[in-house]
């Protein structure tokens, strides 16, 4: 999947009846479906149950069995509660028919509040900087597989302040910050970009908790457990925003990372919390 037009078409689903929807897969390199791709298409069947005026403002997901990228995912929302100011569904995705994945969200009127936030880091801005794919094309020969399979297949550019050593991994530190865009331009429904973000949010997390351990990702077998996403302030995903993550811990064969959203005005638009297996292959 190379290109912005071709996400917004899978994670456009239909509707196949009151409640139920269905989504297709696009390969990003591997055989099996890419998280990104089924939270954003769950946080669309959730959407499609919503007031237009309600925007989701927090998401909390289960990845529990790997998706087939050949086939496709029925989508059920349990309607659970339309109150006063939130609304709440649950959706659950099914593959052969058995759940491979399961999440909460949470959809809320604009409201007037309190509003305080963290700052921005100061890092190097994207103009300054080169894209992953760039980086690794520069070495391809080298790449072990893992990388080759998704050189071009990313319909958002990443453009990490301070790139992995893919051939040559060193201990370091669980940070890294990384500005990250779609490739084209979006509409301007705030429901789209929320889709758009929660996809590219799965990219990023559990490799900032290899940082302190000098292992490369072809020598680790590594995926996603949970996934919790808020919403905090309206964004746009075709500008660039700055993904700051950092992972406090890993253990267990599980890797803990969390990382905050800025546009390029310093405002901070969403948080993701992220715990994955992150083991090593036999």
């Amino acid at each position: 999947m190379k290109d912005v037009q071709t996400l917004l078409e899978v994670i456009d689903l239909e509707q196949i009846e009151e409640n139920i929807f269905r989504g297709e897969s696009h390969s990003i390199g591997s055989k099996r479906v890419f998280g990104g791709q089924v939270l954003s298409q769950a946080l669309d069947a959730a959407i499609r149950t919503v007031p237009e005026e309600r925007l989701a403002h927090s998401m909390h997901g289960y990845f529990i069995l790997p998706g087939d990228v050949t086939k496709p995912i029925v989508f059920n929302v349990d309607r659970i509660r339309d109150g006063g100011s939130f609304t709440t569904r649950r959706v659950v995705a099914i593959q052969n028919g058995r759940a491979i994945f399961n999440m909460s969200a949470s959809f809320q009127l604009v409201q007037p509040g309190l509003d305080h936030q963290i700052q921005i880091p100061d890092v190097t801005p994207p103009e300054e900087l080169s894209n992953d794919q760039e980086i690794l094309e520069a070495c391809i020969d080298e790449l072990p597989e893992i990388y080759q399979r998704i050189l071009g297949q990313r319909p958002i550019e990443f453009r990490p302040v301070d790139p992995m050593g893919f051939l040559k991994p060193s201990e370091g530190e669980p940070f890294r910050h990384v500005w990250l865009k779609a490739k084209g331009r979006l509409p301007d429904s705030g429901s789209v970009h929320r889709r758009i973000l929660a996809y590219a949010s799965d990219y990023n997390l559990l490799t900032t908790a290899l940082g302190p351990h000098p292992v490369s990702m072809d020598q680790m077998q590594m995926a996603s457990l949970d996934h919790a996403m808020w919403f905090h302030r309206d964004f746009r995903v075709d500008e660039w925003l700055l993904y700051s993550l950092d992972s406090p811990s890993a253990s267990n064969a599980r890797g803990f990372t969390r990382g905050n959203l800025f546009n390029r005005q310093g405002i901070l638009v969403a948080s993701v919390v992220q715990e994955g297996l992150i083991r090593r292959r036999k």
